[in-house]
């Protein structure tokens, strides 16, 4: 999904749609169905919409141009999903630059920390799952919808609290993915403006429960402002 970039976006899609078609998934020996737009839309939110209406597979996911997935990762999510009733999982993650080189391992090391258990007020309390490892069911989406195209920094997070109060994920514990760190990317020149809305996300879905998941995430809030204004200060 491509919203009518000007510089030379679609080139590029064009000159890797015939790779893509060509890819094999070995465990059902199905092709790739490489479909492309390029068109107006209304944000983030309402692209990844539109795309999902397109989608045919069973499972469903996003990934933002920047960011890439590990070898093997489309395997591994199918098979964890054949071996489990669940609708949703989730995995690792690195952070990577504009070189593929992995950096903040600080960072990587502390999530690494709170993936391994998961709840819905430990979600919470912290937006801890890292979007590009997320996958999930088709019959979610057709019974919860899509993401709130009034969201254009958290629509990740919203999704994963609206729908995480009914089916819990699968963790899997391997690298599936990774983010592209870049000091001009959306995420990094908004943070602070992303945190808020996280908290206020929080506040929606916590429904005046969970107090104390929300006092930790204010707590959360505070602290990872603070941090990421030194990184941004040290350029780190």
């Amino acid at each position: 999904m491509d919203g009518l970039s000007t510089d030379s976006t679609v080139t590029i899609i064009k000159g890797i749609q015939s790779k893509i078609e060509d890819w094999i998934i070995k465990t059902h020996c199905k092709k790739i169905n490489f479909i492309r737009k390029s068109e107006t839309d209304s944000g983030q939110s309402d692209a990844i919409n539109t795309w999902l209406k397109l989608a045919t597979w069973a499972i469903v996911t996003y990934l933002n141009s920047d960011d890439t997935y590990e070898p093997g990762t489309l395997e591994r999510v199918v098979h964890h999903f054949e071996r489990s009733d669940k609708m949703r999982c989730y995995g690792k993650c690195k952070i990577i630059d504009t070189h593929d080189k992995e950096i903040r391992k600080f960072i990587t090391w502390y999530k690494n920390l709170l993936w391994n258990s998961y709840s819905y007020a430990k979600l919470l309390t912290e937006n801890f799952i890292s979007q590009m490892t997320v996958f999930w069911k088709r019959e979610v989406m057709e019974e919860l919808w899509c993401f709130d195209v009034d969201e254009h920094l958290c629509m990740d997070y919203e999704y994963r609290l609206r729908i995480g109060s009914k089916y819990d994920p699968i963790y899997i514990p391997e690298y599936l993915s990774n983010f592209r760190f870049y000091q001009t990317s959306k995420s990094w020149s908004r943070f602070v403006k992303q945190f808020t809305d996280e908290l206020r996300i929080a506040k929606k879905y916590a429904r005046g429960e969970y107090r104390w998941a929300l006092f930790l995430h204010r707590i959360n809030y505070y602290k990872i402002v603070v941090a990421y204004k030194l990184l941004h200060i040290f350029r780190i």
